[in-house]
């Protein structure tokens, strides 16, 4: 299949299969007499397992380590674990980012919850601070 189908197979931009390719997250294709990118079912697996991870925030470079090890079954997968608790607490301190961040928020709002000018908006005045 050519990159407009993997696209539309994948779910995934053909501006994003480019970069994972340049990025040596998908093997580089083969390629037609007309010099157009080929691909088979297993890219399309590939693309998915990369795009799956993207979907969990997973960082690139650890998605060439798991990209690697798949490559290598016969390791131990403790290595694999550590990433995804790694990616775990990333995630956890992200949330208390984002609710420390909700909170800030919503007492501005509070600051300023009728019409009034720019001049004495409440919200206005604690962006000042």
């Amino acid at each position: 299949m050519k990159i407009g189908q993997l696209s539309k197979a994948s779910g995934c931009s053909i501006q994003s299969i480019r970069y994972y390719e340049k990025e040596g997250l998908l093997k580089s294709p083969s390629r037609s007499e007309g010099n157009f990118r080929l691909y088979d079912e297993k890219a399309l697996k590939e693309l998915v397992f990369v795009k799956h991870c993207r979907s969990l925030d997973i960082p690139l470079t650890d998605i060439k380590t798991l990209i690697e090890l798949k490559h290598r079954p016969e390791e131990s997968c403790s290595s694999i674990n550590s990433l995804i608790a790694n990616q775990l607490d990333l995630v956890s301190k992200r949330i208390e980012d984002l609710r420390a961040l909700k909170l800030e928020l919503q007492v501005m709002k509070k600051a300023c919850s009728t019409e009034n000018t720019v001049e004495k908006c409440g919200i206005m005045k604690t962006l000042e601070v």
